[in-house]
């Protein structure tokens, strides 16, 4: 019950800081968000660096979560962070949403709800060895490549949802490697600091949040978050159960269900992902100088 609490906690400073991230990312070009410095820029915005303290405190809930709890419970209750995100875009950024969307929402938290009751998620162990590690990245992190250039050039939409997709893999890597990290910690401060689990954690880290940044730059909150959350759910599953060995109930029954379940899931994300705003988002203008200076951030 502790993990279920803390995840819910991490999701809503997620969504909060994502929200505020958006604010600030929207107000970039695309020309700087293809710049190997977007992040450093990005961070001379104080709306950017207040969604990222409430990132820092959502990490901070989600370590905790998977500390006491097993990957396949916290991540999929993480995707939540799209349901709190949806009224705080329409607070801080002006986003429209719709019944559709509404309904869209309710139906992930109910998937989400029925998947963890229905596969009853048990077992498991803290760490994986080496090998299993560095085939699981490879796999991910490829996948994850092959999205950031496929989503070149594409409508923001598309282009969000890509680079979301890029972003939930990773995230599902960084939250395998964050449990295993967490585990060590009764082993001594000094041995976490050796171990190499904690520089691999920064390291995806900083992609994911490169990659997210990048898809909320499109404007596009719904896509990029959908996607980031579901695929970021599906990839802690795969990796809970192929590194952790985290196992779900295997009856007929649970084991269809547990698939039902996590069809509404992904369906109500389809239709956010799908959704498109109301109105056009206005043009962001990147002007020079001490203009620059003065530009306020615009959803």
């Amino acid at each position: 019950m502790l993990a279920v609490i803390l995840a819910l906690g991490a999701a809503f400073l997620f969504a909060t800081g994502t929200v505020l991230q958006q604010r600030a990312a929207a107000t970039a070009s695309d020309e700087e968000a293809r710049r190997a410095g977007f992040l450093l820029l990005l961070a001379r915005r104080p709306v950017w660096l207040a969604g990222v303290a409430m990132d820092a405190l959502g990490f901070a809930c989600q370590a905790a979560a998977l500390g006491v709890g097993q990957i396949i419970v916290v991540q999929p209750l993480l995707v939540t962070t799209l349901v709190f995100a949806l009224p705080l875009g329409v607070r801080f950024t002006q986003q429209r949403v719709g019944a559709r969307q509404v309904l869209a929402a309710v139906a992930v938290t109910a998937g989400v709800a029925a998947f963890l009751v229905l596969s009853h998620p048990a077992g498991g162990h803290n760490d994986a060895p080496l090998a299993h590690w560095l085939v699981a990245a490879a796999s991910v992190t490829g996948a994850a490549a092959l999205l950031v250039l496929g989503g070149a050039g594409r409508q923001p939409a598309l282009k969000a949802a890509m680079l979301g997709t890029a972003a939930g893999l990773m995230f599902g890597v960084g939250a395998a490697l964050t449990k295993a990290t967490i585990d060590r910690l009764d082993r001594g401060l000094l041995e976490l600091v050796l171990d190499w689990h904690l520089y691999a954690v920064i390291v995806v880290g900083y992609v994911s949040v490169t990659l997210i940044a990048a898809a909320l730059q499109t404007r596009e909150l719904a896509p990029a978050i959908a996607t980031s959350m579901s695929l970021d759910a599906l990839t802690s599953i795969l990796l809970g159960a192929a590194l952790f060995g985290e196992t779900v109930r295997h009856t007929p029954g649970a084991v269809a269900g547990s698939v039902a379940a996590l069809g509404v899931m992904l369906g109500g994300l389809a239709v956010l992902a799908a959704a498109q705003p109301s109105e056009p988002p206005p043009p962001v203008p990147t002007p020079s100088g001490p203009a620059r200076l003065l530009r306020r951030p615009t959803a």
